[in-house]
C-alpha cells in the first residue's frame, strides 16, 4: 500500500533521508521508530507530498499522493497536532474538511464520537490542550474512512488513558484490514502497539522486521535491540547527562520531532 524506494531528501547541507526503501502492507500496525532527528517526520511529509524527494520515489496505493483523486478518502494522516484554525470549533473544522473532500456531513459526528470529543465539539479548537488537539487530528485522519493511515507521534500530550485508547484504536484499525503507519520515539509504546517495525537512524534504514524478531536479537529486550542498531544515531544534547542511568536522548516525550 505504501512503497518507498531509494527515498532521499536534503535540506541544504543536511541529509535528512538517505536512500530509504521499505514497503508497508495492510492488516498490521507498522511502527516507524528512530531517535529525534532521524528523518521520521520528513519521510512522512514525503509520503504525503508535502515535500518532494531529491531522489527516489514513494507511492501510496501504487501512485504518488498528489495524483490521488480523492485523497481524504484514500489516505488519512496526523502529522501535526494543531493544524486547524484556532477560532473554529472542532465540529466546524471537520465540517470544512468534509466539504472540501466530498465527504458526507454525517461522517463528522461519527468521528467525533470515535475520538471522544462529543462534549467539546462546539468549543473553539484553539482552546484545546495538546491531548485534545491530538484527538481532533486523529478524527480528521479518520474522516474519509481511508484504507491507509499515517500518524506522527500520535500519543504526544495524551494522558495514560488516552495513550491506551490510541494504542487500541491503531490496532483495531489494522484489524479491519487497513494499513497503519505510526511514527514514534517511544520504544515501549511501539512494543505494545506495533506488529512490525521500520527502524531508521540518520535517515537510513536500520531494520525492517517484526517487533518480536527485533527484540529476539537482544534476548527479548526491544530497547536493547534498538540501541544496538541506533546507538551511533543518538546524539546527546547539551545538559543531557551521559552514561548509565541517563535518559535516552531523543527518546523522551515532548522533546521535539524528527
Amino acid at each position: 500500500m505504501i512503497e518507498a524506494s531509494g527515498l532521499t531528501k536534503r535540506y541544504g547541507a543536511t541529509l535528512a533521508v538517505d536512500g530509504l526503501s521499505f514497503g508497508l502492507r495492510p492488516g498490521v500496525v507498522t511502527g516507524f521508530l528512530g531517535p529525534n532527528g532521524s528523518g521520521k517526520s520528513t519521510t512522512m511529509r514525503l509520503i504525503m507530498g508535502l515535500d518532494y524527494p531529491d531522489a527516489g520515489t514513494v507511492t501510496v496505493g501504487g501512485q504518488p499522493y498528489r495524483r490521488l483523486r480523492w485523497p481524504l478518502s484514500e489516505v488519512g494522516a496526523l502529522l501535526e497536532a494543531k493544524t486547524f484554525h484556532p477560532g473554529r470549533s472542532a465540529r466546524g473544522h471537520l465540517l470544512a474538511l468534509a466539504a472540501a473532500g466530498g465527504i458526507a456531513r454525517s461522517r463528522v459526528g461519527e468521528v467525533i464520537g470515535m475520538v471522544g470529543l462529543e462534549t467539546v465539539a462546539g468549543k473553539r479548537a484553539g482552546t484545546f490542550s495538546l491531548g485534545m488537539a491530538q484527538r481532533l487530528g486523529i478524527a480528521a485522519a479518520l474522516l474519509g474512512d481511508p484504507a491507509i493511515l499515517l500518524f506522527d507521534e500520535p500519543v504526544n500530550g495524551l494522558d495514560p488513558e488516552g495513550v491506551r485508547w490510541a494504542r487500541n484504536l491503531m490496532r483495531s484499525l489494522a484489524a479491519e484490514g487497513r494499513t497503519v503507519f505510526v511514527s514514534s520515539h517511544l520504544i515501549g509504546e511501539m512494543a505494545l502497539t506495533a506488529e512490525r517495525l521500520v527502524v531508521i537512524g540518520r535517515g537510513r534504514l536500520l531494520a525492517d522486521t517484526t517487533v518480536s524478531e527485533l527484540a529476539a536479537r537482544a534476548g527479548g529486550s526491544l530497547e536493547d535491540a534498538f540501541f544496538d542498531l541506533a546507538g551511533e544515531s543518538v546524539e546527546f544534547r547539551a545538559g543531557d547527562p551521559p552514561g548509565p542511568g541517563a535518559d535516552a536522548p531523543g527518546l523522551r516525550p515532548g522533546r521535539g520531532r524528527s
